[in-house]
């Protein structure tokens, strides 16, 4: 069975309603409700059910091809901050390396993670034209549109550069922008948008490409995806066994869609 189903069981009529996030097989069924858009689909014999009804995507790296942005940018923002610059010797080592250990590495005290944030929001407000959607982000985002999925969008950068970004098509496919979020800060901003979406967080899955979308996503009580296309090293992210990785974005929604 494909992800992101968990199991398949054989059930006798029910006498309620499915429980969710699996498919069932029956020799005769009966649904005593009836399945919302979103929930699944019946093909003969089987029901299946989504297992996620809600996606929160990261933008940079995830969606947004940034990566060669943010390393042209790393020492005009070093230069600015009397912070460490950073040679191409070292940017793959600093790939496969937690957050904590990149600011080590670059000599960037905590205090001063706001200013830096805010101030590379500015820059790269001037340069979006630089940055583009990877290749199949489009038709991805509209097969889980047209299958029932809610998308949102959880990111370090604000709302204004992340919808340029997107481009305003593919921008008004996401329900929710929770932006402008703390380096450490996702956690809070995933909860907001499950309560505001009212969804519970079993159905509910995080996709992004760092350590720390990751744990923000077990703090919040969700699932994490993580693509191996992002800022992150691949194999540096599976150390923390995401519940699911994607290797192309064209996996995505042929594994989150029944």
């Amino acid at each position: 069975m494909r992800l992101p189903y968990q199991d398949v069981r054989e059930l006798p009529i029910p006498t309620g309603r499915f429980t969710p996030n699996i498919a069932v097989t029956c020799t005769h069924v009966r649904l005593t409700q009836p399945l919302s858009q979103g929930e699944g689909r019946i093909e003969g014999a089987f029901i299946f059910r989504m297992r996620y009804t809600l996606v929160i995507f990261d933008l940079d790296g995830t969606l947004a091809d940034s990566f060669p942005w943010f390393i042209g940018s790393l020492n005009t923002v070093a230069d600015a901050f009397r912070l460490r610059r950073v040679g191409e010797d070292e940017i793959e080592p600093l790939r496969r390396a937690d957050v904590p250990e990149i600011l080590k590495h670059l000599g960037v005290p905590r205090w001063k993670l706001p200013m830096i944030a805010r101030y590379m929001r500015k820059l790269k407000s001037t340069e979006l034209h630089t940055i583009s959607l990877f290749p199949g982000v489009e038709d991805m985002l509209r097969t889980l549109k047209a299958g029932g999925v809610t998308l949102t969008l959880v990111s370090s950068d604000n709302e204004e550069n992340a919808k340029v970004v997107l481009g305003p098509d593919n921008a008004a496919l996401f329900s929710q922008y929770n932006c402008s979020a703390a380096l450490f800060g996702k956690a809070g901003k995933f909860r907001r948008v499950m309560r505001r979406a009212g969804v519970e967080p079993h159905r509910v899955l995080a996709i992004g490409d760092e350590a720390r979308d990751l744990n923000a996503a077990r703090a919040a009580g969700i699932d994490f995806a993580a693509v191996t296309w992002g800022y992150t090293a691949p194999e540096k992210l599976r150390t923390f066994n995401p519940d699911i990785v994607f290797e192309r974005i064209e996996d995505i929604g042929a594994k989150l869609l029944p």
